[in-house]
C-alpha cells in the first residue's frame, strides 16, 4: 500500500509539473486564458505553491481581470513573503481598483512598534533572532578562548549585545505574528457590492465596494460576512461577494 501511495504521489507531481510548463508555454504564446486553466488546474489538485499563483495572477492580470490577479498575488506573497516581483506585480494590479481608501494611520506606542517591526515578516524576524544566536556563540567561543582581560571584556559586551538583539527579535516576531493572526484578509470579487449596516439583505446600504479591494473578516453569521477596510469602516457583504485568503 505505501508503494502504491509514492506511486500516486509521483503521478500526481508529475501532472502537476507538466501543467505548470504547459501553463507557461501557453502564456508566452499570449494564450492566457488557457495558461490560467492550466494554473488553476493544479490548484485544483491541492499542489499549491507560490510560484503557480504569482503567475495565475499574471496570466489574470493580462485578461484584466482585476480581482482574481490581486487575489492570486496575495496568495503568493502568503507562502512567500518579501516576494519582490509579486509585490510589484500587485501594486500595478491594485492601480486598477476603482477604490482609494486610505489606512487610518496609527498614532502614539502602537505607531512606533508598527514602524520598528510591521516592515518584516515573522519569518524574517525569525532568522534575525537565528542570526543573533549564532553571533552569541562565536562571541562565547572567543571569550573562552581570548588570552587577554581586554579581549574577554570586548567579547562579553559583544554577548550582552547579542544577547540582547535575540530577546528583541523574538519579540518582534511574536508580535508581528500576533498581528497577523488577527488579520482575515479577503478581496471583493463582486463587480460591484452593496455593504450593509446589519447581515440582511433589507438593511440600508452603509457604502459601495468595487471588484479587488481587499477588506478584512472579523465575523460570520450565516451566509454574511462583516468585514472593516483600512480606513476603520465597517459593513457586512454576502459571503459570495468576496473570497478569502486564509
Amino acid at each position: 500500500m505505501k508503494n502504491l501511495a509514492y506511486i500516486l504521489l509521483f503521478l500526481t507531481q508529475l501532472l502537476a509539473a507538466q501543467s505548470f510548463d504547459k501553463g507557461n508555454a501557453l502564456y508566452r504564446k499570449g494564450d492566457f486564458t488557457g495558461a490560467a486553466q492550466e494554473y488553476e488546474g493544479i490548484l485544483k489538485q491541492n499542489k499549491e505553491s507560490a510560484e503557480v499563483y504569482f503567475n495565475l495572477g499574471n496570466a489574470y492580470y493580462k485578461l484584466n481581470k482585476i480581482a482574481p490577479a490581486i487575489y492570486n498575488f496575495e496568495k503568493a506573497l502568503l507562502l512567500n513573503p518579501g516576494n519582490k516581483d509579486a509585490e510589484v506585480n500587485l501594486a500595478f494590479a491594485q492601480k486598477m481598483v476603482i477604490d482609494d481608501i486610505k489606512a487610518t494611520p496609527k498614532v502614539g506606542f502602537g505607531k512606533l512598534v508598527n514602524n520598528l517591526t510591521g516592515n518584516y515578516h515573522y519569518d524574517t524576524w525569525a532568522w534575525v533572532a537565528v542570526s543573533f544566536s549564532t553571533f552569541f556563540l562565536l562571541l562565547f567561543l572567543g571569550y573562552y578562548l581570548a588570552g587577554t582581560t581586554l579581549l574577554k571584556r570586548i567579547f562579553f559586551v559583544g554577548m550582552f549585545v547579542a544577547l540582547l538583539g535575540i530577546v528583541l527579535s523574538i519579540v518582534a516576531a511574536v508580535y508581528v505574528k500576533a498581528q497577523d493572526s488577527r488579520q482575515n484578509p479577503a478581496i471583493v470579487y463582486a463587480e460591484v457590492v452593496s455593504v450593509k449596516g446589519e447581515p440582511n439583505a433589507k438593511s440600508q446600504d452603509a457604502f459601495i465596494l468595487h471588484e479587488g479591494t481587499k477588506v478584512n473578516v472579523t465575523e460570520t453569521v450565516d451566509n454574511w460576512k462583516k468585514i472593516v477596510l483600512a480606513d476603520d469602516s465597517v459593513g457586512w457583504v454576502e459571503a459570495r461577494a468576496i473570497k478569502e485568503l486564509k
